[in-house]
């Protein structure tokens, strides 16, 4: 508030100043109408008018927007983006003694225009393929500074989304050390998780406290560090959708069990760490014929169907059991059915 405040006293002023000048050099046609009098007060009182508004609008404001977009930026993507604006300003250099040959007003416009536009060519050019770029500085196998494993204050490592951190099982693997680099969770993801606990809805709400709860038990048992983020997607207002993109821009991995989020990241090209694909995978493995013993708890969505689960919880789907509801009975595996949201096994009674 105090930069605002300082920035209209200056816009007042140096408005106000302004208004002197302007009224110095008014068109023949206000002279005539307006009295010098009136002319003299009327002018700056104007000016620091608009001074006083327009203040902020043109320092302390747009100053704020740059630097919460440089502080959004990772440092790769500021160093690259530094060395475009350089050789943008270079070949406009280059440019600049032939354009200054033309005839006026094209010799004082064209060197100034050429210069604005390869710096905005440059930086554009140079951030949209700094993947590529990055790669060319790699020397021997190992990264330079230019490349995100090796910048300190780059973020490299696998993203979280809010039903990975909801689910819990997360602090578990991560415990165990499945999980190689840091876990980084962005800004957003924490905000969606306080909004979910802060839900009018008592469910919403239950699994908002206990994402909560698990995100500062993974903090303080995981072996891998756990990184808060700041970094965030301008123009994006989708969760899913910025952590895709926010993937996508750092070439992160993405832990999660949320099927929709999983096809869409898989489509952009984003390795996807499905944590119902892991479960699935260190599941026993059942083959069709084999014996099992189930207890039927519910019917199934199919006429005489009875479903029951095995202790891993995979869902068991039995033909003639819907009489057969709170029994234990022996089974023959006749189908096995996987999929990203879990196991499901077909069988008939013995």
């Amino acid at each position: 508030m105090r930069a605002d405040a300082f920035s209209r006293l200056v816009g007042l002023i140096g408005f106000a100043i302004s208004g002197f000048y302007l009224e110095e050099r008014s068109p023949l046609l206000i002279r005539e109408l307006i009295p010098a009098d009136i002319r003299l007060w009327m002018f700056p009182t104007a000016g620091a008018i608009i001074g006083l508004f327009l203040g902020p609008h043109v320092s302390t404001h747009p100053a704020r927007a740059i630097r919460k977009l440089l502080g959004q930026a990772s440092t790769n993507v500021l160093i690259v983006g530094l060395v475009g604006l350089v050789i943008g300003l270079m070949v406009a250099a280059l440019l600049a003694w032939p354009l200054s040959t033309l005839p006026s007003p094209f010799s004082q416009l064209l060197p100034s225009a050429c210069a604005l536009l390869f710096s905005w060519l440059g930086i554009t050019i140079f951030i949209s393929r700094r993947m590529d770029l990055l790669k060319i500085f790699r020397i021997n196998g190992k990264n330079t500074i230019l490349d995100t494993d090796n910048v300190s204050n780059d973020i490299a490592g696998i993203l979280l989304d809010t039903s990975t951190i909801i689910d819990g099982r997360i602090c578990e693997i991560s415990k165990c050390g499945f999980i190689s680099g840091p876990i980084v969770i962005p800004r957003f993801i924490l905000d969606e998780l306080q909004h979910i606990a802060d839900s009018s809805d008592q469910e919403r709400r239950r699994r908002g406290r206990r994402g909560l709860e698990l995100l500062n038990q993974l903090k303080q048992q995981s072996i891998s560090n756990v990184r808060i983020t700041d970094l965030d997607v301008e123009g994006v207002r989708e969760v899913d959708s910025k952590l895709v993109m926010l993937a996508k821009q750092l070439g992160l991995k993405i832990v999660t069990n949320d099927y929709n989020l999983n096809k869409v990241a898989e489509v952009q090209g984003i390795t996807v760490l499905n944590i119902n694909d892991l479960a699935n995978a260190v599941k026993s493995v059942c083959l069709p014929g084999e014996k099992l013993e189930v207890k039927i708890i519910q019917e199934g969505t199919e006429d005489r169907q009875g479903v029951g689960y095995l202790t891993d919880g995979t869902m068991v789907v039995v033909d003639n059991g819907k009489n057969l509801i709170n029994k234990k009975i022996n089974v023959s595996v006749t189908k096995v059915l996987q999929t990203s949201a879990g196991r499901m096994l077909f069988a008939n009674l013995e």
